[in-house]
């Protein structure tokens, strides 16, 4: 790694983060303008969507299952033992489930995105597509963000559900709770505040994910080191403005929506 000066370095990433900040001011504005490739947003849909389901579905099961055991034993000593389905369901849907489910994605996808274009870019691709006429932030960029963003939404909701199921298999076969009783308790104990925070996370980690995930790829330079260097640096960034943003999210939402 070549060493730099102080400045140098700070200059370099003040200009990524405005690079960054213009491509995803690029990529919103292109959702208004045709034309629209929906081929291309179906394809990514699927890609990451229903590519993802397997990760997502076994890191909510297991994450559900794992709050309640661990939970069980505190809860015991205050003879709250019951309380188990509403404490997985309030972790699960407000901060669990889109946290986990937006780094699983993140891991699996942004870096997907990054190699992707990443080798477009090094082997001149791109530029290919600018000589005839189509506009790559348009037809790579834009249908990578819709599609994630609405994937992302929906795996969320999957994974709060599969994550209710894991508690639920936890406390029905080895606590000997009511089945019933949890299900009680889970869905009595979410209000509207809990689920307007669940839905609006993965909304805004599924467009850092994709544009993150796409600034490291259509930046990538140094062939294919570069590429793996893209690669890696997106996922790290990725996960990493996930779980910031999450903390300022959550405490905007939570002065919003007046929690008591």
């Amino acid at each position: 790694m070549e060493l730099i000066s102080p400045t140098e370095f700070a200059k370099q990433k003040v200009l990524a983060v405005q690079d960054y900040t213009l491509m995803t001011a690029q990529s919103v504005a292109n959702l208004f303008r045709k034309p629209v490739y929906f081929a291309d947003i179906i394809q990514q849909a699927d890609l990451i969507g229903v590519g993802s389901l397997p990760i997502v579905i076994l890191s909510g099961f297991f994450t559900g299952a794992v709050l309640a055991v661990q939970s069980a034993n505190t809860l015991q000593r205050f003879g709250s033992i019951t309380l188990i389905g509403q404490l997985v369901s309030l972790s699960m849907v407000r901060e669990l489930g889109p946290v986990l489910t937006g780094l699983m994605v993140a891991g699996r996808n942004a870096s997907g995105m990054a190699s992707e274009l990443g080798s477009m870019v090094v082997t001149e691709q791109i530029d290919a597509m600018r000589a005839l006429g189509t506009d790559p932030m348009k037809k790579l960029v834009a249908p990578r963000v819709v599609a994630t963003v609405f994937m992302l939404f929906f795996l969320t909701i999957l994974s709060d559900l599969v994550g209710l199921a894991g508690g639920l298999f936890v406390s029905k076969i080895l606590l000997n709770l009511d089945a019933r009783q949890y299900w009680s308790n889970a869905w009595q104990s979410l209000v509207f505040q809990d689920v307007f925070m669940g839905l609006v996370k993965p909304v805004m980690f599924g467009f850092i994910i994709a544009t993150v995930g796409c600034y490291y790829g259509m930046t990538a330079r140094g062939g294919t080191q570069g590429v793996g260097r893209a690669t890696t640096q997106a996922v790290v960034a990725a996960s990493v403005l996930i779980v910031v943003v999450d903390l300022f999210v959550t405490q905007f939402l939570m002065n919003v929506l007046k929690y008591k």
